[in-house]
């Protein structure tokens, strides 16, 4: 199988087959049947993509409540850094973080379920990140931690010094009070 679980319930490395020749390569990047036998039936209704520059912070964020999202991440060009955090209440792993470098040279994916904060930080001179989500945005639903969080201790790899934030993201409330 493609997938690797990783130490946290549910959040799983996605590695494609890739077939590589003189002409390029070809992978499946998402086959609901491939994710089905995994266990995973999430119906992915909406694409996002974005493009970002070294030292770009995105994050932490969520959706709540009947808006919570699924995500299948991935990076189509350049390198980041993902980074996502358990915040389901009953989980053994609550509290805890996993980061993961996706490339456009691994062509590994991250399968985020519901009950996660997700982020990222661009370490390559640009980056182009894609995903899949199960859900539809929602304003009114969405959630932050802040990406500094000292609770959390999570290990951007970079200096922060550096890091690029929007306004946003820069006030985002610390883990115990996310809601």
């Amino acid at each position: 199988m493609p997938f690797i679980p990783t130490p946290i319930p549910g959040l799983l490395v996605f590695e494609p087959q890739v077939w590589a020749d003189e002409r390029g390569y070809f992978f499946e990047a998402f086959n609901a049947e491939t994710f089905k036998a995994a266990g995973i039936e999430a119906n992915f209704v909406q694409d996002n993509q974005a493009r970002s520059t070294f030292g770009v912070l995105r994050g932490l964020h969520y959706q709540v409540d009947s808006f919570a999202q699924a995500k299948l991440v991935r990076v189509l060009e350049g390198e980041v850094l993902d980074v996502v955090v358990d915040i389901r209440p009953q989980s053994p792993t609550y509290g805890q973080s996993y980061s993961l470098r996706l490339s456009a040279e691994n062509k590994k994916q991250l399968f985020v379920p519901r009950g996660f904060a997700h982020g990222y930080v661009v370490l390559s001179p640009t980056a182009e990140f894609f995903y899949k989500c199960d859900n539809f945005y929602s304003k009114a639903h969405e959630g932050g931690i802040h990406y500094n969080d000292p609770q959390l201790q999570i290990d951007w790899e970079i200096d922060l010094n550096e890091a690029i934030l929007s306004e946003k993201d820069q006030v985002l409330p610390y883990f115990g009070a996310h809601r």
